[in-house]
Formats: C-alpha cells, sequence, structure tokens
C-alpha cells in the first residue's frame, strides 16, 4: 500500500475530557486494497490482537521524521503506513503516558483507520515500538505495558 494514500491525524494528545490520546490515518486509495489489509486470509476484520503499531525514525537534512505503521502481528505484513515527523509521534506516546489509570486492559491510546470520514477499523492499544534509523528499538521512547517482555 502506498504511503501517498494516508495521512495521520494526532487527536486529543493535550487529554481533553475523557478522550484517549487518538492516531486517525485517513486512507484515499483504492478500497478493496484496504478492505483486504484489514482483514485475515478467511475474511475476518484483524482485531486489537492481531495489529502492532510501530514508529521507524528516519532522519534526513536535519529533520527527523519516520514511518507510523500498523502491521498484521501473524505475518509481519504492513496494513497501513504513513510518513510522520517524530514530533508528533512524541506528543502522542507522552499523552498516552499521562493515562490516569496505567493498569487499564483497555488502553492508553487509540489508532483509528478511517475512509471518507467513516472509522473503517478503531484499536484500542498499550504498546507503541519506536525503532531509531538502524532499526534497534528505542526503548525510552516506546510504550512498553509494565511485565511485557521483548
Amino acid at each position: 500500500m502506498r504511503r501517498d494514500y494516508v495521512t495521520l491525524e494526532l487527536r486529543h494528545v493535550d487529554r481533553d475530557g475523557d478522550h484517549l490520546p487518538t492516531a486517525v490515518l485517513a486512507y484515499d486509495g483504492p478500497s478493496d486494497l484496504l478492505e483486504e489489509r484489514l482483514t485475515d486470509a478467511v475474511g475476518e476484520p484483524l482485531d486489537r490482537e492481531r495489529v502492532d503499531v510501530a514508529f521507524r525514525l528516519r532522519t534526513a537534512d536535519g529533520d527527523t521524521t519516520g514511518v507510523f505503521s500498523l502491521t498484521n502481528r501473524l505475518t509481519g505484513e504492513f496494513v497501513v503506513e504513513v510518513n510522520a515527523d517524530a514530533e508528533s509521534v512524541r506528543g502522542l506516546v507522552d499523552a498516552a503516558r499521562r493515562d490516569d489509570d496505567p493498569d487499564d486492559a483497555d488502553g492508553c491510546y487509540r489508532v483509528v483507520v478511517e475512509r471518507d470520514g467513516e472509522a473503517v477499523a478503531d484499536y484500542e492499544k498499550r504498546t507503541l515500538l519506536v525503532y531509531d534509523d538502524e532499526g534497534s528499538l528505542l526503548r525510552q521512547r516506546s510504550l512498553i505495558p509494565s511485565g511485557v517482555e521483548l
């Protein structure tokens, strides 16, 4: 899937009200491609347990950007990916860390995939792995729930 089909918008990173910090991935490419990526081999929608979220940093000409992605945990295939500003993603991580109840199993941030302004997938997540430009995990910049061993 081409990254230029997707834009990233962050919402609720200031933790206004009861809303979880949210990454909205707005998709404007072919519908059938998105539907295929958001389902498993038998056509069932991927649930939050089968989707991983990561951010891979890239540094070019002094600007720090990266790729924000959803991957299928079983196959490792990219579901959706988008170019993103590192500071914006850091804001999402920081907002998620301010969760009032760190033991809440429902998640500390959300990822929503939209098509034509309508949510087609919505995942509450607790983990967001951040990697440097060489592929090494940056634990201090990642969201890793206590008790999770990588």
